[in-house]
């Protein structure tokens, strides 16, 4: 059995896809302590620590799997360049190349690819390729992989002196703004109605059958907000007067305030009504309280939340609700987990583990037909530095 090592493991929403594969989980590493606690609570036989992941002397195991904090780069909040935590990309790929297992994964958000010009792309991949590591590293909508929810997120995957296979789509995805370029042949991927379908009512109070399926009652303007919204409507579709503060000020912050560009964060939404027949959009740590049952006038539970992020009913969440709702926006959902935790076990039975040239085999920073600026100058500078990537692309044709 192989072993696996999971650093910054959060809730263990990447974990749990690498145990349904079939890895032994060796040790889980994370700072927060909720996160440690709910992870010894569903892998007790896992050793978890709690504490500063770069000071913890680590294991030889056969696979290292991570998602350093990505909230210098998430494009949920306002970007910080000078967040200490973008650092620890540069501490993970060093790890891995000091460690050398045969094997890697690394997770993070669509920004990482485009922060500080993309300094942090070359920064994980320079130490990683002079090591000898094969490297994937691929923009993806976790949607294309069955996980009911349009969740974008840059997966690397490489082996020690061997070609990992990036694990082609499984699900067409619908009911975003181009999500349909990739993968229109396959079956598609499930609705928010079927994710939470055999769900219980929810109650309304804690604790909620199953654990965390409860609710507060909306009231008084929140609940005129949600009676005037329709499936797939935010904020932005009611009257000026029901707009809560904090929207208001996003909402016009752009041309009041002369925040710069790579500072303001996503466009708001503010409370969304979600859609029934189409995945949901991106859970985040806020969904509880931004994100409308498609159908009842109420905030999703955080079950709810956790279904669309593809655990079982019975993973435990520890901590207050905040905080738990906080462990489950940031986890990685656990069948993107195990769609590739799947294939890299295949891999590893064929493969022959050892010193090698590195090289990036492939680089597909979006799957449009255009690039934004950012991206083309990154692409650019990853293609003069690692090489030109033309099976990228050629890769991608099966998929559309």
């Amino acid at each position: 059995m192989y072993r696996v090592v999971d650093l910054f493991c959060g809730a263990g929403g990447l974990s749990h896809g690498f145990v349904e594969a079939g890895f032994e989980l060796a040790l889980a590493l994370d700072r927060e302590p909720t996160a440690i606690a709910t992870h010894k609570v569903n892998f007790p036989d896992c050793a978890a620590k709690e504490g500063d992941v770069t000071l913890f002397d680590l294991p030889q195991g056969d696979v290292i799997i991570g998602g350093p904090p990505c909230q210098g780069f998430s494009t949920a909040g306002r970007r910080q360049a000078d967040d200490e935590r973008n650092s620890l990309v540069g501490w993970f790929a060093k790890t891995i190349a000091r460690l050398r297992p045969a094997a890697f994964m690394f997770e993070n958000v669509e920004g990482f690819l485009t922060a500080e010009g993309g300094r942090r792309v070359l920064e994980l991949l320079e130490p990683l390729v002079v090591a000898g590591y094969q490297i994937h590293l691929r923009k993806v909508n976790a949607a294309n992989y069955g996980v009911p929810q349009h969740r974008k997120r840059v997966i690397g995957i490489g082996g020690l002196g061997w070609t990992p296979t990036f694990p082609e789509p499984t699900h067409s995805a619908f009911g975003a703004p181009g999500a349909t370029r990739a993968a229109r042949h396959l079956p598609p991927t499930p609705t928010l109605e079927q994710a939470l379908n055999g769900l219980p009512p929810a109650s309304s109070e804690p604790p909620g059958d199953p654990e965390d399926h409860w609710f507060v009652p909306l009231r008084g303007i929140d609940l005129a907000r949600a009676q005037g919204l329709k499936p797939g409507q935010t904020m932005r579709d009611l009257p000026v007067e029901l707009w809560h503060e904090s929207y208001r000020r996003r909402a016009f912050r752009r041309v009041k305030d002369g925040t710069p560009t790579e500072r303001r964060g996503g466009a708001p939404a503010g409370m969304r009504r979600l859609r029934a027949d189409a995945p949901s959009k991106a859970i985040t740590g806020a969904a509880r309280s931004e994100f409308l049952h498609p159908s009842e006038n109420r905030y999703l539970t955080l079950r709810e939340a956790a279904r669309l992020q593809t655990f079982p009913d019975t993973f435990k969440f520890t901590g207050t609700a905040a905080e738990r709702m906080q462990l489950i926006g940031n986890a990685v959902p656990v069948r993107l987990g195990y769609v590739f935790a799947s294939s890299l076990r295949r891999d590893l039975d064929s493969a022959t583990v050892g010193a090698g040239e590195g090289r990036l085999v492939s680089f597909v920073p979006t799957v449009s037909e255009g690039m934004s600026p950012a991206l083309d100058d990154i692409t650019r500078r990853v293609n003069e530095r690692f090489g030109e990537q033309p099976q990228a692309t050629a890769q991608l044709l099966p998929w559309l």
